[in-house]
């Protein structure tokens, strides 16, 4: 039998010397915080016999919070566990906190670091790609759409996405949400470099029903790809009813982290693209409502915004094993920093990602960088 000796807790910040000191703040007109350097969640697992397994949570905001709760309350259930049983520890994690209502938020990003790691752990052992103990590839190759399109105008916004075209991107996403009339004249805009560039529109929830069904219309009316995330996003019956008047798909799901939070959305057909972000749901979930999809006949986009390298390769193996993948989430900006933990770079085109190989997650981490970036000064 081999067993897990160790269970190691990296709360990452890579520091940014043009924004100064460490700090939060909102990004209007987004709700969110956001944090000026770029943070994230490693977990590193240790099997008796040296093999090591690594992990990762989107844990952009104060990752020492779903840190301390691997320390705490994971890890002294992983200890001596067979790291090959990935979906039993997994349920086992998942049960310590359910009756207390805590299977999302910081709890679920714990768990989702160490299920990641559990299957990069277990792939090294097996000696074969976390996807092969999914089952298999439908792709070695990973469609991607450019999402983010920077800019502080819609010049700046054209200028980018002309230089995309250059690249033969044909999908892009920009977020939005600075009124419906100023939205449409994005789109409006990004429509006239090409006639045939899909163009999805995120507005990060920011939209009540009245406003959130013009822009939709209005998109629709520009052959729009889909609308991200356009109302609250616990209001179910509201993105309901906006989809069953819409002739464009309504996309959401970054900020689910378990089938039973995305059920209530499919069983009320509220949404018609699914994005879970397998470094908030780990790949044993992500890969569960991959699934839960496919049995309702919709497509999966996964999300993924600032997760580093462990949780991209995890996002890009999910992504190889699903039949219904429509496109996986790259933002050029956001890539910069990706590779900073690994040993080996994992490259890209604006178009595809190849899925890394080897075993497990087929990827090498930096353990030098990743001790360098912790803000612990022990794991």
């Amino acid at each position: 039998m081999v067993k897990i000796i160790g269970v190691d807790v990296f709360p990452l910040a890579l520091a940014n010397p043009q924004t100064g000191p460490r700090g939060y703040a909102t990004q209007p007109p987004w709700p969110s915080i956001y944090g000026n350097h770029r943070e994230t969640l490693v977990v590193r697992l240790v099997a008796d016999d040296g093999t090591v397994g690594w992990g990762e949570a989107l844990a952009p905001v104060a990752p020492e919070v779903p840190g301390e709760i691997v320390r705490r309350l994971l890890a002294p259930v992983l200890l001596g566990a067979d790291p090959r049983h990935v979906r039993p520890l997994r349920h086992q994690l998942t049960q310590l906190m359910r009756e207390r209502g805590h299977l999302g938020g910081h709890q679920a990003d714990a768990i989702a670091a160490v299920d990641i790691a559990l299957w990069d752990l277990a792939g090294k052992l097996a000696g074969l790609p976390v996807v092969e103990l999914l089952g298999g590839a439908f792709r070695t190759q990973v469609p991607t759409y450019v999402s983010g399109l920077p800019g502080r105008d819609d010049a700046e916004r054209v200028a980018h996405a002309r230089d995309l075209l250059g690249q033969d991107v044909r999908q892009v996403k920009v977020g939005l949400g600075h009124g419906v009339d100023a939205d449409l004249e994005t789109v409006d805009a990004l429509r006239q470099l090409d006639a045939g560039l899909r163009v999805a529109v995120d507005v990060h929830g920011v939209y009540g029903l009245s406003d959130a069904l013009r822009l939709g219309r209005g998109l629709a009316e520009r052959a729009g790809w889909f609308l991200e995330a356009p109302l609250a996003f616990e209001d179910v019956a509201g993105h309901a009813d906006l989809a069953s008047r819409l002739d464009l798909p309504v996309a959401l799901g970054e900020s689910l982290r378990h089938r039973w939070e995305f059920q209530p959305y499919v069983a009320a057909r509220a949404a018609g693209i699914l994005q879970p972000d397998i470094g908030r749901t780990g790949i044993t979930e992500g890969f569960a409502i991959a699934q839960f999809a496919e049995t309702h006949h919709l497509p999966v986009a996964p999300h993924h915004s600032a997760g580093l390298g462990i949780a991209l390769a995890a996002g890009l193996h999910v992504a190889a094993a699903c039949p219904n993948l429509v496109a996986f989430e790259w933002h050029p900006s956001l890539f910069t920093a990706v590779n900073d933990i690994l040993a080996v770079p994992i490259d890209c085109t604006p178009t595809s990602i190849p899925l890394p190989a080897g075993p497990g997650l087929g990827i090498t981490v930096d353990e030098d960088a990743v001790a360098k970036y912790c803000t612990w000064a022990t794991s």
